[in-house]
């Protein structure tokens, strides 16, 4: 089959007649409680494992806050084209506004209240995508653990997906011995604790939206994990912005120590930098980025969690 005669969903090409018809194995799935419902489609094993994640995680969404997210309804293969799949979810009109800034950042900020891990851990369930990209999460006791282990195989990856980088290799060791420590550790060390928060994962203004029908913020396209509740939406580029968050912790404040939030903003941009890296691996620019922010965290935090730790024993005597 040729080119012109797919369609494509996630990168992953689709039969065009799998868009053109309503396979009796969808229909079969549709839900009474939905009169409009929206299917993605996906095809091969990879679009199957796709479309799975995205059901599960849209479900533990919906299951935590139901008038954020479209209802999921179910996810299968066409019993007529087996290898091409479907998520089906409800239909919700949207606008093509940003969110609202006044109940949107309040609206994320009661997911992550409410959404918690239910053993305290962080991760995940199931894999997860960044695009095409697989990210296995595992289960760790705390966010250090996690984030330091899950960036490592992913910053392994990049260098499978584009090739050795001097500079990288160079970075790396300070990267996750230095900074990773100094900035995460002290979150949870001292008396102080987070809680794993659910998060969509993915959190950026192409994912999110209004509804046309309620007036309501609502997100799609959903990537979740357990998570810091402020992690992930940190991107420069992301129109979903510093207005957005400055609004958001009037909801839910900014972790100990405040101090290091920026610097934890920029640590968890640069792993979204080594996603991006991965995906649009013939863009030059996008290892860069991943480049020049694990530069400017190695520079600033050259004395590692122990350093900050002397500090602060040395301003409490």
């Amino acid at each position: 089959m040729e080119n012109e005669d797919k369609q494509s969903r996630y990168g992953v090409e689709v039969p065009i007649e799998a868009i053109q018809i309503i396979d009796p194995g969808v229909v079969a799935s549709e839900s009474s409680t939905c009169n409009r419902t929206h299917k993605p489609l996906a095809y091969s094993e990879r679009g199957k494992r796709l479309l799975s994640s995205e059901h599960h995680c849209m479900s533990k969404l919906y299951s935590t806050m139901g008038n954020l997210v479209p209802q999921p309804i179910a996810w299968g293969s066409y019993s007529s084209i087996p290898e091409v799949h479907f998520f089906l979810c409800e239909f919700r009109p949207m606008t093509d506004d940003l969110p609202d800034l006044k109940t949107f950042p309040a609206k994320i900020a009661e997911l992550h209240r409410t959404g918690t891990s239910p053993d305290g851990r962080f991760g995940f369930d199931v894999t997860t995508f960044h695009g095409e990209i697989p990210i296995e999460h595992g289960w760790s006791d705390t966010w250090e653990e996690y984030f330091g282990r899950t960036t490592r195989v992913l910053l392994q990856l990049e260098r499978e997906v584009r090739g050795p980088d001097e500079e990288i290799r160079r970075l790396s060791e300070p990267f996750f011995e230095k900074v990773i420590p100094r900035l995460l550790r002290p979150l949870e060390t001292g008396g102080h604790s987070i809680r794993p928060s659910l998060i969509h994962g993915d959190l950026w203004h192409g994912n999110a939206s209004m509804d046309k029908d309620s007036g309501m913020p609502i997100i799609f396209d959903a990537a979740s994990f357990y998570a810091h509740n402020e992690s992930v939406w940190r991107q420069p580029w992301n129109k979903i912005n510093k207005r957005y968050r400055e609004r958001y912790h009037e909801h839910f404040p900014k972790s100990y120590p405040e101090a290091d939030y920026d610097s934890r903003s920029l640590l968890y941009a640069t792993r979204v930098n080594v996603l991006d890296s991965i995906l649009y691996k013939n863009d030059r620019s996008y290892r860069e980025m991943l480049i020049e922010g694990m530069r400017q965290l190695v520079k600033e935090f050259p004395g590692g969690f122990e350093r900050w730790e002397v500090s602060q024993r040395t301003r409490d005597d």
